[in-house]
């Protein structure tokens, strides 16, 4: 998966106009999470717009890559990345928790096409993921060609089922699992290491036979090469620790785990999407 300067352009003005979307979201719904979703939109769009084996214009296609949102509350990235590659319309994007709405607060999977699981309540997405890689063993066998992505929290590394599944996916040894962990050090009630200590990490994933890899989650260089180190391993799956900043792209915004479950006013909103569009202006120079 070759990525050239000129694509990681491409890919940097993406992820903006998703960043741009998500406020706009927000903002009309008065409702919803920032932070995560500002953080993991340069994670979303390397997927969809890079990476991923997918055809929106056939969103059941047999042969596609799946994708498992585990973490359902950063949705709105989820959403507005689908809706730039062509899901669905981007003007749907400001019906987001309307009543009726097919974007729903937390994803519902007969809703819209091209969802895979329905998600809400932390810790099940892993144990869902590594679901599907059985059934697909039972299908294909061992060689299966299929990738399957579980898009995590960090904060959900403290449900209990979670840790199980880790262990069945160490055990089962599923080459074609690829986690990738949202770690943004932030949750609703503080900073993950206050409310409860996550580290060591990395060893602790280790040690469930895990490969393990750690990466700036806003450096589209690293997050291909990261998916792509992880395809060249077989015989155990792997998790991909992006480092991101929550909030990204808008200073008033960014670390700050406040804005973790709460939408932007719209003075907010409107001081969020110049910033954005600042940003924009200079990805496009440089460019």
């Amino acid at each position: 998966m070759e990525l050239s300067d000129a694509k990681t352009k491409h890919l940097e003005n993406i992820a903006n106009r998703i960043r741009q979307s998500v406020i706009e979201m927000l903002v009309e719904a008065r409702s919803g999470h920032t932070a995560g979703p500002l953080g993991m939109a340069d994670v979303f769009t390397a997927l969809y717009f890079h990476i991923l084996n997918h055809d929106p214009k056939d969103p059941d296609w047999q042969e596609r890559d799946r994708l498992i949102l585990s973490n359902g509350h950063i949705c709105p990235v989820l959403y507005a990345t689908m809706a730039h590659a062509g899901y669905f319309s981007v003007k749907e994007l400001k019906t987001l928790r309307r009543w009726g709405s097919r974007l729903q607060g937390h994803p519902e999977r007969e809703r819209l096409p091209g969802l895979e699981t329905s998600s809400g309540p932390l810790g099940e997405g892993l144990a869902q993921t590594v679901g599907m890689c059985l059934a697909d063993r039972l299908e294909r066998g061992k060689v299966s060609s299929r990738y399957f992505y579980c898009l995590m929290s960090d904060g959900e590394f403290e449900e209990g089922s979670t840790w199980e599944a880790l262990m069945l996916a160490g055990r089962e040894g599923f080459h074609n699992l690829i986690a990738i962990i949202d770690r943004n050090n932030i949750q609703i009630d503080g900073y993950t290491e206050n409310v409860m200590p996550l580290e060591p990490l990395r060893a602790k994933l280790e040690a469930f036979n895990w490969q393990v890899i750690e990466i700036d989650g806003h450096n589209f260089g690293e997050i291909n090469a990261a998916v792509g180190e992880a395809k060249a391993v077989f015989g155990r799956p792997t998790a991909i620790i992006a480092h991101t900043i929550p909030g990204k792209g808008v200073p008033e915004f960014e670390r700050q785990f406040e804005w973790h479950g709460k939408p932007p006013t719209h003075e907010e909103g409107r001081i969020a999407l110049k910033a954005l569009r600042t940003l924009s202006g200079r990805i496009k120079h440089d460019d």
